[in-house]
């Protein structure tokens, strides 16, 4: 399934967020170099989303190269009433995420890296899981890539050929 990529124009707000920051160190024979890698997610709060990864000798260069990067692959998310439209699982390296629509009042039930994602895309109550790896960039990947696979009721009618209606009823 292909990401629904999103082109967006210079009056949407995206807001950063820092998930995670790597000190990588290449030692040389004149001594130890030290460089920062950045793992930033922009969103709107409602329904686009994107991430980027920025590498710098400084961490604040490496997270505006983030934001950078981040703008440029944005993808449009169905977020509806808080939540999202259904179950949804995705894999991304050695990490497996589980999304789960969750009722009003419940929050955002998950962890560190996928927690900056749903918050940032504007999602208030959903259910999280991750499984496997831990890894910042994979859970991050993963959770955009299960986030870009859900379908709306609309998009699914449209698909078929039919009425919204006729999509819940069977």
């Amino acid at each position: 399934m292909a990401m629904n990529k999103v082109k967006i124009n210079s009056d949407v707000e995206l807001k950063d967020r820092l998930v995670a920051i790597n000190r990588v160190t290449k030692v040389t024979k004149g001594g130890r170099t030290f460089t920062f890698a950045a793992i930033v997610v922009v969103g709107d709060g409602n329904g686009i989303i994107g991430y980027g990864l920025g590498k710098a000798g400084e961490v604040t260069a490496a997270i505006a190269k983030g934001v950078e990067s981040a703008k440029k692959n944005l993808v449009k998310v169905p977020v509806l009433k808080g939540t999202i439209p259904h179950e949804q699982i995705a894999h991304f390296g050695g990490a497996e995420v589980f999304l789960k629509p969750a009722s009003e009042g419940t929050g955002v039930v998950a962890g560190g890296a996928m927690r900056a994602v749903l918050e940032s895309v504007g999602v208030t109550d959903v259910l999280a899981k991750s499984k496997g790896s831990s890894n910042p960039h994979n859970l991050v990947k993963a959770t955009i890539k299960a986030l870009s696979e859900i379908r709306d009721a609309y998009t699914v009618a449209q698909t078929r050929g039919i009425s919204v209606e006729k999509v819940f009823k069977g």
